[in-house]
């Protein structure tokens, strides 16, 4: 039997998006699942469906990760069910949209929880066996946002400039174990992400051409397996975070604020 069929990941935000095209393409690869989700009905029909297509073992855990309890709950539970975990995907994660003065503290707190305290914690549970076994994978996702500031998203793309870093910076101190850490950094993707942000009609999203999740997914998965420490699917998106760095931030930060507003 091939080694990835033996292995298992555990994927948050498994249940749309990003997420639930990752829980594909490592199902397809053999994967067992652990998925992690706060939408009991979709997540246990995924579990079902994907276990009866590729017989494997999908266990379904149903959290908020916006409460601070659930990083220690979904790994006790792990733990109990006598799951090893092989690679850890933290891809959980939402924005909010609108002048910083105006946005509600609350979804933000949860914002901060969910994008950026959750995959800390995760990744300090699973982070010891694997270093201990000497063999895993962790894939953060975080975003094309996380290389600029970003006026009208102000939260969001600070809480991705965190998962960069911390990618980064964790990658560097794991060389040499057998375990690494890829950061996923995708451009503005299809989802109901836009929607649910309020920022369908920005000029950044409205009329665009966007990646599918699918490509993303794939894209991010390969880099996964080939060990990188940074992945940015499409070409323009690469440019743009590349050219950042020579830009004035000033002028970059205006230039962000412009493609954020509604036409």
């Amino acid at each position: 039997m091939n080694k990835t069929h033996k292995q298992t990941a555990l994927i948050t935000g498994a249940a749309s998006g990003i997420g639930y095209e990752l829980v594909c393409i490592f199902a397809e690869n053999g994967y067992n699942l652990v998925l992690v989700d706060r939408t009991k009905e979709k997540l246990e029909e995924i579990a079902t469906k994907f276990q009866d297509k590729f017989g494997i073992s999908v266990k379904p855990i149903v959290k908020d990760l916006s409460k601070t309890t659930s990083p220690e709950e979904i790994f006790q539970e792990v733990e109990q069910a006598n799951i090893k975990v092989d690679v850890l995907v933290n891809n959980a994660g939402f924005g909010t949209y609108g002048l910083f003065n105006d946005t509600n503290l609350a979804d933000e707190l949860e914002m901060l929880q969910v994008n950026l305290v959750c995959t800390t914690h995760l990744t300090k549970l699973f982070l010891k066996n694997m270093v201990q076994q000497g063999e895993g994978k962790i894939l953060n996702v975080s975003s094309a946002a996380a290389f600029q500031p970003g006026p009208l998203m102000a939260v969001y793309f600070a809480t991705k400039a965190y998962v960069l870093s911390f990618s980064e910076a964790l990658a560097n101190e794991l060389d040499g174990t057998g375990v690494t850490v890829t950061v996923l950094c995708p451009g503005t993707t299809q989802s109901a992400f836009h929607q649910r942000t309020g920022m369908a009609d920005s000029k950044l999203v409205k009329g665009k051409r966007m990646m599918d999740a699918a490509t993303v997914a794939d894209i991010g998965y390969r880099g996964l397996m080939q060990g990188k420490t940074i992945v940015i699917p499409g070409l323009i998106n690469k440019i743009m975070a590349k050219s950042i760095r020579f830009i004035p931030r000033k002028l970059v930060t205006k230039i962000v604020r412009n493609m954020q507003e509604n036409k």
